[in-house]
């Protein structure tokens, strides 16, 4: 259940990220759907899920903007599995660990982005990048993350309510 459910919340993230949120940018930026996401699957399911999910919405964003195929499948696959990590220090309706790990993410997504798309290719704007590009993102990412995590961890808690339900009724 939580497979489909995984599934369901890339594809939308996917579609929002790359439809409604590309036409509400702040100075050129969009806030990165498709990392809270998979940081959020990796906080509520673990690491092993985390990694899978990764790998599937960093596949899905490679075939749709990738120039390098595998990079954003690698970057979101090392953000699941090492926010998966955190699973167990996670408490209910406390939102300032997810918040920081995202920070974090989503910061060091922006690096890697940096080093391969563009210092390899001998672009040196480092300082440019880091106040135009990434800074900006990792704030309206946030934003868009204090109302994205909280409904996420809502979904989680009810698929988990169904399930024992479900066990409940068959054993």
């Amino acid at each position: 259940m939580k497979t489909v459910v995984n599934a369901i919340l890339i594809i939308i993230a996917f579609l929002l990220q790359s439809t409604l949120f590309s036409r509400f940018t702040i100075a050129g930026i969009t806030p990165n759907l498709i990392l809270i996401v998979v940081a959020s699957i990796g906080f509520l399911s673990g690491r092993r899920n985390g990694l899978i999910a990764g790998f599937f919405a960093g596949i899905l964003f490679d075939v749709f903007f990738g120039f390098v195929y595998g990079l954003y499948a690698c970057i979101f696959m090392y953000i699941g599995f090492t926010n998966g990590i955190f699973q167990k220090l996670l408490f209910p309706n406390d939102i300032k660990l997810p918040l920081g790990l995202i920070v974090v993410s989503d910061i060091l997504y922006g690096h890697v982005c940096y080093i391969f798309m563009f210092l390899f290719k001998g672009d040196l704007g480092y300082v440019y990048y880091l106040l135009n590009i990434i800074l900006p993102e990792v704030v309206y990412t946030v934003v868009i993350s204090c109302v994205l995590f909280p409904l996420i961890q809502t979904i989680y808690r009810k698929i988990s309510t169904f399930e024992e339900k479900e066990t409940d009724t068959i054993g």
